[in-house]
C-alpha cells in the first residue's frame, strides 16, 4: 500500500469510527456490532503503525489509552470556573427567583438541568479539534488531564460540522455510570480488593490515574452543559445547549426550558423522586436564567453568578435501631461486618442491613448494641451508618466489640498493617472460603460450567463430595443424582458441563483458580507472558514484577499461592484431568471446514461466551457478520436471541443452528 492509499484509507476509517462512536456513546443508537467496530479499529491501528507519520491526535485509536503521565501540570483557566450558590428548600428557591424578578423588573425564563454528581472539567478546542482538558481545581487553575479525557468515547476529538468558533471551550461533568461502577466493584470483590465507596470519588481518582489505559478501561462518560468563546455562540443558554448537540457533544436529554416558577418547582419535585431511576448519580438540579443578555445584566458576586443556583436534594437518611452486628467471610478470607437493622424505608426501598466496612469504622462510630443509628444511602452501593443518636442510648448498652476469631471456623483473625480489613488465614479449611473459591471457579467469566451453581456447590460440599476445584472433575453421575432435587437431565447437564470446561483457555483457568489480586486482566497478562502454568509456578518475584502492570503486591500473592503444597497438588490434579494450562501458540487456522460460510451469532450460550464462539468461527475459516441477509449461511442461536432476528431468519429460510450443532460442524 502506498502512502497516499494509506492516507485515504485512514481518513475513511477515522470518519467511520468517529461516526460509530457518536452513535453508540452519544445517541445510544449503535449501527454495527462491537466485533465489526473492533476489526475496523484494528485495521486503523495497523495502518498507523505502518505509516506513523499519518497518526493524528484526533484518531479514534488514541482513545484506547496507553499514555503514561507522571505529573499533571497546573494550567490557568481561560474562563474562570466559578462555583454555584446552593439552595436546600423551596423557600430559598423562591427567594432566588424573587431577586431575579426584582433586579430585571420582569419575569424570565429558566433552564433546569440535572446536577450531575461527578467531576467538573473544561475542554478546549481549536479548529474543532480537542487540544486540552483541565480539571476545575480552585476555579482559577486546574490540572491538565488531556490524555485521560481523550479516552472518554462520548467526547468528540473533532467537533462535527464547521459552524463553531475557531477556538472555544466546553464545560461538563465527567461521571461514572452506575452499571460500570457496580461491575468495577464486583471485579474488585472477586480478587479480594476493597470496594470503592461511591461513583463520584472513583471517577475523580480515575481521572488522575497515571496510565490512560486504566482510564479507558473504566468506561467513564461525560455530559456537557456550556460552551465558552470570545464571541457568543447563541443568545440563550438553551440554544447554546442545542448548538453543543449539533457539534456532536453529549447533552443530557433531561433539560427543560421553564416559563414560570411553577414549571421550575415541578421539575425539582419530579427529579427528587425519579433520580433513583437514572443510570448515573445526581445530587440536585441547576437552575439558570436563560437569556444571556439577562445573565450579563445580573452579573456575578465574588464567588458565583447571580443568574444561576444549585438546588441540592436532601440527603437520603433515616433513623432506625441497630439490632446486631454480624460478620461475613469472603472467598479471600476478608471479614466484612454488617449492621442488621430494624427495617426502615429509605430512598424508595426497605433497608434491613448497612455496611460497616471494617473495625476502624465501628470504633469511629462508637457503636453500642441497640443504638439508634442514622443510615444514609446517598451514592453508596449499600446503605451505611453515618451517625449515632447517643441521647437515645440505653444506660446498660454494651459497646460493639470486633470479633477476634472467624465466625465460621474459629481461626484467629489477622490484620496486616497495610490492610483495612481483618482476614481469616485458614484459606483451605474455612467453609465460606472453600465454597467461595469453587463458586468463583465455575462463574461465567471463569470456567462457566453449565448446570452448576452456588446452591449445587453447597450441596456437593455438605455431602463431602468436593473440597476444592479439582474434586469437581472426579464427580460421577451416581454421586450427583443422589443429591436433593437432582434428576437425570440436570445431572447429565452438570457432568457434561464439567467435561466441556476442560476446553476453556488457560487465561480463564488461571483467573478461575482464584489467586488473590489476579483478576481477568492480570490473568491474561500472566498467561501471555509465561505461556504455561509450570513457568508461572517457577517464576521469581523479579520475573513476575517484570511483567507489564504486575506490581509487588500481586507478585507476592502469586508466590504465596504456589508455595503452598496443597495448591501445588490441586494444580497437578487439574493437569491430570486435562484442563488447558498453557497458551495455544499457533495463529494458523485450526481447520477450513467453515470456509466461505458466513455466520450471525446471537443470544447467550452455555459452554462458551459469544466472543469465544465468534473466534471459533474465524479459527475454522468462517466469517462473522452482524446482520441477517440472503447472503447469511447460518444463524447460530443461543438463549434470549432477539425475536426480530429470529423472525427475519425464518422469513429468509436461513438455517438456525444451536451451540451443539456448531460444535459438531467444527468437529468438537
Amino acid at each position: 500500500m502506498t502512502n497516499q492509499q494509506a492516507q485515504a484509507r485512514i481518513a475513511e476509517l477515522t470518519t467511520e469510527l468517529n461516526a460509530h462512536n457518536h452513535k453508540y456513546y452519544v445517541l445510544s443508537e449503535p449501527s454495527i456490532s462491537d466485533f465489526e467496530f473492533d476489526k475496523k479499529l484494528e485495521e486503523l491501528m495497523a495502518l498507523e503503525a505502518q505509516f506513523p507519520e499519518l497518526l493524528s491526535s484526533e484518531s479514534p485509536s488514541q482513545r484506547v489509552g496507553g499514555t503514561v503521565t507522571k505529573d499533571f501540570p497546573t494550567v490557568k483557566h481561560q474562563y474562570p470556573m466559578m462555583s454555584l450558590g446552593n439552595s436546600y428548600s423551596k423557600e430559598e428557591m423562591q427567594e432566588f427567583m424573587a431577586r431575579i424578578t426584582k433586579a430585571l423588573e420582569r419575569e424570565v425564563e429558566y433552564v433546569c438541568e440535572l446536577k450531575f454528581d461527578g467531576v467538573a472539567i473544561g475542554i478546549r478546542y481549536a479548529d474543532g479539534k480537542m487540544t486540552q482538558a483541565i480539571t476545575r481545581g480552585d476555579g482559577v487553575q486546574g490540572d491538565e488531564i488531556t490524555a485521560n479525557i481523550r479516552t472518554i468515547r462520548s467526547l468528540p476529538l473533532q467537533a462535527k460540522g464547521n459552524e463553531f468558533p475557531k477556538e472555544f471551550e466546553v464545560r461538563g461533568e465527567v461521571y461514572f455510570p452506575r452499571d460500570k461502577f457496580d461491575q468495577l466493584n464486583r471485579d474488585r470483590e472477586e480478587i479480594g480488593e476493597p470496594l470503592y465507596a461511591n461513583p463520584r470519588n472513583t471517577a475523580s481518582g480515575t481521572l488522575k490515574s497515571q496510565d490512560s489505559a486504566v482510564v479507558a478501561s473504566r468506561g467513564l462518560d461525560c455530559f456537557l452543559y456550556a460552551a465558552m468563546a470570545d464571541e457568543r455562540i447563541a443568545d440563550t443558554h438553551y440554544d447554546g445547549l442545542l448548538k453543543l448537540k449539533e457539534w456532536g457533544f453529549k447533552v443530557s436529554e433531561h433539560m427543560r426550558l421553564c416559563k414560570s416558577a411553577e414549571e421550575v418547582f415541578a421539575f425539582l419535585e419530579k427529579w427528587d423522586t425519579e433520580r433513583h431511576n437514572l443510570g448515573f448519580e445526581i445530587d440536585g438540579v441547576v437552575i439558570k436564567v436563560n437569556s444571556l443578555d439577562d445573565q450579563d445584566e445580573l452579573g456575578f458576586t465574588a464567588k458565583s453568578p447571580r443568574w444561576a443556583i444549585a438546588y441540592k436534594f436532601a440527603s437520603e437518611q433515616a433513623i432506625t435501631r441497630l439490632n446486631e452486628v454480624t460478620y461475613q467471610v469472603g472467598r479471600t478470607g476478608a471479614i466484612t461486618p454488617v449492621a442488621n437493622l430494624e427495617p426502615v424505608l429509605l430512598a424508595g426501598t426497605t433497608v434491613k442491613r448497612a455496611s460497616l466496612h471494617n473495625a476502624d469504622q465501628i470504633a469511629k462510630l462508637d457503636l453500642h448494641s441497640g443504638d439508634m443509628v442514622q443510615v444514609e444511602k446517598g451514592g453508596e452501593i449499600i446503605p451505611k451508618i453515618v451517625g449515632v443518636d447517643v441521647a437515645q442510648r440505653a444506660a446498660n448498652a454494651v459497646p460493639v466489640q470486633y470479633i477476634q476469631t472467624c465466625p465460621e471456623c474459629a481461626t484467629e483473625l489477622v490484620r496486616s498493617e497495610d490492610e483495612a480489613k481483618h482476614f481469616c488465614p485458614n484459606e483451605l479449611g474455612c467453609p465460606p472460603q472453600i465454597k467461595g473459591r469453587m463458586e468463583h471457579f465455575i462463574s461465567r467469566k471463569a470456567m462457566n460450567i453449565d448446570g452448576l451453581g452456588a446452591e449445587t456447590i453447597d450441596q456437593l460440599y455438605e455431602a463431602g463430595l468436593i473440597t476444592n476445584v479439582a474434586d469437581l472433575y472426579e464427580l460421577t453421575y451416581d454421586q450427583v443424582i443422589a443429591l436433593d432435587r437432582m434428576a437425570d437431565v440436570s445431572t447429565q447437564k452438570l457432568i457434561n458441563g464439567i467435561e466441556a470446561s476442560k476446553a476453556i483457555a488457560f487465561p480463564r483457568v488461571l483467573f478461575g483458580i482464584g489467586i488473590r489480586f489476579v483478576g481477568e486482566t492480570v490473568a491474561k497478562k500472566l498467561a501471555k507472558h509465561f505461556k504455561n502454568i509450570d513457568a508461572l509456578m517457577a517464576a521469581s518475584e523479579e520475573e513476575l514484577i517484570a511483567v507489564d502492570e504486575i506490581g509487588g503486591r500481586i507478585a507476592e500473592s502469586v508466590l504465596k499461592f504456589f508455595a503452598d503444597e496443597r495448591n501445588q497438588r490441586i494444580i497437578q490434579r487439574l493437569k491430570e484431568h486435562g484442563l488447558q494450562l498453557e497458551v495455544a501458540e499457533s495463529n494458523e487456522l485450526t481447520s477450513n471446514v467453515l470456509e466461505g460460510k458466513s455466520f450471525v451469532v446471537s443470544g447467550v450460550f452455555s459452554q462458551f461466551s459469544r466472543d469465544e464462539i465468534k473466534a471459533a468461527v474465524e479459527q475454522h475459516g468462517g466469517k462473522n457478520i452482524s446482520s441477517i441477509s440472503k447472503k447469511t449461511d447460518y444463524v447460530l442461536a443461543g438463549d434470549k436471541m432477539g425475536p426480530s432476528k429470529l423472525q427475519k431468519a425464518e422469513e429468509l429460510g436461513i438455517p438456525i443452528i444451536s451451540e451443539e450443532d456448531f460444535l459438531l460442524m467444527i468437529g468438537g
